[in-house]
């Protein structure tokens, strides 16, 4: 057991994995993201927690005929810590979301783990490392050059019986885009008020945005949207 003296050390590591764990939830609370400040330092403190119980937790049961091994309860935490990862990724639509979400969580349980093996400068550097990954590496992403292969996924609401699909199929074909797939959605056509959605899935190597724009121009086109087909929502 941890000597009266001496007890403020796990407090302290204690300490240090809650700010740094609740440090890296702030800025996925505040990207409105499925685990946030509270999930993220719950995940963080409970690491740094479980972590001092393996290191001090067992001291009165040690002698020449026990010998116990701490590092046992550490690979534990990054078996079990890959539920909570696993229950923030979902798909939709082909869109794999809370990827990112799901390695920050992970990222918080190992830096609660290295305060509370003592490690505070390896998680503060973890911590570091975590904003400048989110903070700096999300606008380099969306400045890469994009893929002519990789999917849009165009969805155009218009007053139907005036041509405006064929008028928005010739657009983008023009535009050296094709059409994967072509679908209604499910309730798309409305009697009452004359209009259609269709959702249009394209790739190809032309501007997204003029696209749209072009599209939006279009006499009898109301509503026109675009996202990645294949996006990871950070």
């Amino acid at each position: 057991m941890v000597s009266p003296v001496a007890w403020w050390q796990p407090a302290v590591d204690l300490a240090i994995a809650l700010v740094l764990s609740a440090a890296i939830g702030l800025e996925r609370e505040i990207r409105q993201k499925s685990a946030g400040l509270r999930t993220h330092t719950l995940v963080g403190f409970g690491a740094a927690l479980f972590m001092l119980v393996s290191k001090y937790g067992f001291s009165d049961v040690l002698g020449d005929s026990v010998v116990l091994d701490p590092s046992r309860v550490a690979a534990q935490i990054v078996s079990g810590i890959g539920f909570i990862g696993g229950g923030l990724i979902f798909v939709r639509r082909d869109a794999v979301k809370g990827l990112t979400t799901a390695a920050a969580v992970w990222l918080t349980a190992g830096v609660g783990m290295a305060a509370g093996a003592g490690l505070w400068q390896l998680a503060v550097l973890a911590t570091v490392g975590n904003f400048v990954v989110m903070l700096g590496l999300t606008p380099l992403a969306a400045r890469l050059p994009r893929s002519k292969h990789a999917q849009s996924r165009l969805r155009l609401s218009y007053t139907d019986g005036r041509g405006v699909l064929r008028q928005a199929l010739a657009e983008c074909t023009g535009r050296r885009f094709v059409v994967d797939e072509l679908s209604l959605e499910q309730a798309g056509r409305s009697q009452d008020t004359g209009t259609v959605m269709v959702t249009l899935l394209i790739h190809g190597p032309g501007s997204i945005g003029d696209l749209t724009s072009r599209l939006a121009e279009i006499e009898g086109v109301l509503i026109v949207s675009c996202d990645d087909a294949n996006a990871q929502h950070f």
